[in-house]
């Protein structure tokens, strides 16, 4: 049997590495609509070029950042 504290662990780390990728992906999209739509400025801006490649940074090396920090150490 597992310990149930372990498990809810598990199962936080989990949904906040799938948290950093959903929200690195939405600052992606809402970016795009800042720098190509005409929903929040008439034209567009190209002051949303930079948070589109924050938020790719954010949905693909955070992640990976959370899975380093979190992983199991070897056994000796």
């Amino acid at each position: 049997m597992t310990d149930p504290q372990d498990e809810a662990l598990w199962r936080n780390r989990f949904i906040a590495i799938q948290l950093a990728r959903i929200g690195g992906t939405i600052l992606v999209l809402i970016a795009l609509l800042f720098w190509q739509g005409d929903v929040f400025i008439e034209g567009g801006t190209p002051y949303a070029i930079p948070f589109v490649f924050v938020g790719l940074a954010i949905s693909f090396w955070a992640p990976l950042h959370l899975a380093r920090k979190w992983r199991t150490p070897r056994e000796p």
